[in-house]
């Protein structure tokens, strides 16, 4: 595997932009390598995700990474960056693939700098591969296998951390997530649907009379995909790092998984859904979904469940933040052209699902 550049940020958004200064002068007697001498830091964002927004704070002695709400952010989830750094904080010491926490904007007086909750936290160094691997490194089938193992792997480690020793057990609500999901998530389409959307309701009547008893109550990471895990900066394709703890909580780890599955795109699979890929697993030596769930069990000592339901839900639960997504787009909340043709990822997996489900019988 050849060494590649890191992920970089690019030139911030209208939208997202604020003024660094107050920031800094907050920042510099809570945080190693601020100096309250030098300027305030230069500031980026990185392009990827499009929930939190997520920002290179570039500094003479270091650099650091902001998490702050996108504007337009809903009532009752205003607070859910300072629920990420609490989680990270705790979680940490138990699974040192997540990043530090540096600094959190508790108090209102703090929230006033930017408008809201944030949080800063230290930036793991290394490769965050996107849709495409980025230019300068290759993956041979041998290397591109090692990294899906070595990202399964990772996420069965999460799996197996002891929820009390770390301090967590106040993380979620306990038994009977399953169900709650599937509720949860149909009420959030519902809510979230736009003229253009598809009704699922034959998808969400199917999830409701199919759903399997909870596997098991874990730390589940809830947005598990490769665009969340930093390669080593080495080359060497080992995972260093893992993002995005925004969604994390206590539930069903096969939920977790079908969750993760949803993203892994094949080479096999058609072109809408090749037009939603976010990351390479269709290169040659890449597990397949059926290949990775094996893994997965192997590796957790369990055994192999029907998949079928983790399958559709999952395809379901990512409709339903696609279409959550563009429905900020459709009102006006957000301006990225990334979002504009959201709507028709969303009917082409109700499509999908309505297949898999036909041809389980």
């Amino acid at each position: 595997m050849s060494t590649p550049p890191r992920d970089e940020p690019r030139d911030v958004r209208a939208e997202d932009a604020f003024d660094p200064a107050p920031l800094h002068a907050w920042l510099a007697p809570r945080v190693d390598g601020v100096d309250p001498a030098d300027p305030p830091p230069h500031v980026r964002q990185f392009s990827g995700g499009a929930s939190n927004r997520t920002y290179l704070l570039r500094y003479p002695e270091r650099d650091l990474i902001l998490r702050r709400p996108p504007a337009g952010h809903r009532e009752g989830t205003a607070h859910d960056v300072l629920r990420e750094a609490r989680v990270q904080s705790r979680l940490r010491p138990a699974y040192p693939y997540v990043p530090e926490v540096v600094a959190a904007a508790e108090d209102d007086g703090a929230q006033a700098l930017l408008d809201g909750p944030f949080y800063v936290m230290e930036r793991i160094e290394g490769t965050i591969l996107r849709g495409d691997l980025p230019p300068g490194m290759r993956l041979d089938p041998p290397q591109a296998r090692r990294l899906a193992e070595e990202a399964i792997d990772r996420l069965v480690e999460l799996h197996a951390v002891d929820v009390r020793a770390a301090g967590l057990t106040d993380l979620g609500r306990g038994a009977g997530y399953v169900e709650r999901q599937v509720a949860g998530w149909s009420r959030r389409y519902r809510t979230a649907r736009t003229p253009r959307a598809p009704s699922f309701e034959r998808v969400m009547a199917w999830l409701d009379a199919q759903r399997p008893p909870d596997s098991g109550l874990c730390v589940i990471h809830n947005d598990y995909r490769l665009d969340n895990l930093v390669l080593d900066p080495a080359g060497s394709g080992r995972v260093v790092g893992v993002l995005d703890w925004e969604m994390a909580t206590l539930g069903d780890p096969l939920m977790d998984l079908g969750g993760a599955l949803a993203y892994w795109i094949e080479a096999g699979d058609g072109r809408i859904m090749q037009m939603l890929r976010r990351q390479p697993t269709h290169l040659p030596g890449m597990l397949t979904r059926e290949q990775v769930v094996d893994r997965y069990c192997e590796r957790a000592g369990i055994t192999r469940p029907d998949w079928t339901f983790y399958e559709v839900f999952g395809l379901f639960r990512l409709a339903v933040i696609m279409e959550q997504i563009y429905r900020r787009y459709h009102d006006g909340q957000t301006t990225n052209p990334a979002f504009k043709s959201f709507w028709i990822g969303v009917r082409y997996l109700d499509w999908r699902c309505r297949r898999i489900i036909r041809r389980a019988g």
